[in-house]
């Protein structure tokens, strides 16, 4: 399978039955940061809290009814755990879900109440992935990525799909980066309906392995990861990376303090709660990263899975 908009049309189509068309939102002070216009793609208000439900509705949706059979297993710091483990529970079928044991309570909690399977790891992509060939060694699963799965990436990408129905004449989308799954099914989305907009993702600064291969011309893997964006501490992949080449037109990177201040500016004008991850993109407006001055701006923000004990210091005030 390849990704573009025919089988973003299917995905679509496949996961009407059971995922939110979610609002999109704007702010005149918002605007004001950046001297365009902004309209918000609330995926934070998705089921599971997040974007993720589309691509791993998507996946598991597809898999044939024998293939479905034996369960699915995924890894995931979250948001897609829980998007597994809801579209597993869907369809009558096991999630096998590997998780860091740092992942936030809210999103844990999250997937015990879906019923996912969870095994805990060490916080590195290598311990994740060696955890989860062994389920699928003893359980027969089939894996659904969390980015690295063009069935995952087409469902990503029917929000840049939802967003471009709702505000049909933007000059620009803006998403976060991570492993490239929502950038790569929002840049195929958007450069096929609107050949002129440009997409440009964000990451954090302590997790910049996107904006690296950007410019190096290949995967660069990251390395010391450091972000409150837990979301964003993947590697890009292998699958999304020359998707991210062809589409993407540019990756910016923003500071930690920015994230909480995009955080706290996103409560008070659009009265939503959003994770870090999610902040990333409007805190690149923030600091100046990305010219907006005159654009008309969509901005997918990915989730909402904040755990309200662990908020970043300064948040609140």
């Amino acid at each position: 399978m390849s990704l573009d908009l025919a089988a973003i049309r299917i995905a679509h189509d496949r996961i009407r039955p059971h995922v939110v068309p979610t609002p999109v939102l704007r702010s005149d002070w918002l605007d004001a940061v950046g001297g365009g216009q902004l309209w918000f793609k609330c995926e934070n208000l998705q089921h599971v809290g997040a974007f993720k439900a589309r691509g791993a509705t998507n996946a598991i949706f597809a898999l044939s009814a024998a293939d479905a059979a034996r369960g699915v297993a995924t890894h995931s710091s979250g948001n897609h755990a829980a998007a597994v483990a809801r579209a597993a529970r869907l369809r009558g079928v096991p999630a096998y879900i590997v998780m860091p044991a740092n992942s936030a309570r809210t999103k844990v909690a999250n997937v015990e109440r879906l019923g996912g399977r969870i095994t805990f790891c060490e916080p590195t992509t290598a311990a994740r992935e060696a955890a989860c060939a062994r389920i699928l060694a003893d359980t027969g699963a089939r894996l659904i990525h969390p980015y690295n799965d063009f069935q995952v990436m087409a469902g990503q990408g029917t929000a840049a799909v939802e967003l471009l129905e709702d505000v049909a004449d933007l000059d620009l989308i803006l998403c976060p980066v991570g492993g490239g799954g929502l950038l790569c099914g929002t840049a195929v989305a958007a450069k096929t309906l609107r050949p002129g907009i440009r997409v440009i993702a964000a990451e954090p600064a302590g997790a910049d392995d996107a904006a690296r291969s950007f410019r190096a011309g290949r995967i660069v893997p990251a390395e010391k990861v450091a972000t409150i964006a837990d979301g964003l501490r993947t590697t890009i992949g292998a699958n999304n990376f020359p998707l991210i080449q062809r589409h993407v037109d540019d990756i910016v990177t923003v500071s930690e303090a920015g994230i909480v201040t995009a955080m706290r500016a996103l409560w008070d004008e659009l009265k939503v709660v959003v994770e870090p991850s999610a902040a990333v993109p409007f805190a690149a407006i923030q600091e100046g990263k990305i010219p907006v001055a005159g654009r008309r701006v969509g901005i997918i923000l990915s989730g909402g899975n904040v755990d309200l004990a662990a908020l970043p210091p300064g948040l609140l005030g």
